[in-house]
């Protein structure tokens, strides 16, 4: 973990996080303001960045690579609810507004690197700007929209079905996600995937 202003490759790190999907309306004095907050992290396949329950919270910036948000039951089980790679980001946000521990878990899918923060110190600055936060919350929203979108595609389709969903709507993370976490996404044996993606199915 290194601070950004200390970090080797600042200025690399600098650009990507003008392309964040949250960030990028920002001007420079803004940037300025935020850069004392940030830490870099380096991530391998299977870290967590923030663990299921606990209340401590932050924000991430997804500056290369995939992160999962999963959740567990007490037996162990796993449930992706969602992917997210380079220019998104991740946050409980809503759980720090209600007041509640984390529902879920922030794991990284492949090798990554983000930026975090305090997400009291994220608030506090977007209370001051209200585009950013205005953008911010969108995500926030279209990210929980999407995860109903999934649990209800569950249900709803088979197995062909979702796998053809999720090419359409993710045509760039299908061949980055190791075969494994897709299946699991999708609530299917790797077998069963690789089956279809190999068939005139999808």
């Amino acid at each position: 973990m290194t601070m950004l202003g200390d970090h080797p490759e600042r200025n690399v790190i600098r650009l990507q996080l003008k392309q964040n999907v949250v960030l990028q309306g920002l001007d420079d004095d803004d940037r300025a303001e935020l850069e004392p907050h940030l830490v870099i992290v380096d991530g391998h396949k299977g870290d967590f960045l923030l663990y299921q329950g606990v209340r401590e919270m932050e924000q991430y910036f997804i500056l290369d690579g995939i992160l999962k948000r999963v959740v567990q039951n007490k037996e162990g089980k796993e449930m992706i609810l969602r992917f997210a790679d380079e220019h998104e980001m991740e946050t409980s946000y809503a759980a720090w507004r209600l007041g509640t521990p984390t529902p879920y878990g922030i794991v990284c899918v492949t090798k990554a690197r983000v930026a975090r923060m305090p997400l009291e110190k994220w608030v506090a600055f977007l209370e001051k700007r209200a585009a950013a936060k205005e953008l911010f919350e969108y995500s926030v929203m279209r990210g929980m929209s999407e995860i109903m979108a999934h649990t209800i595609t569950l249900h709803l389709l088979d197995a062909p079905g979702r796998l053809h969903r999720f090419l359409r709507k993710h045509p760039k993370l299908v061949d980055r996600i190791p075969g494994k976490e897709l299946a699991a996404y999708l609530n299917l044996s790797a077998e069963t995937l690789s089956r279809l993606r190999h068939s005139d199915k999808v």
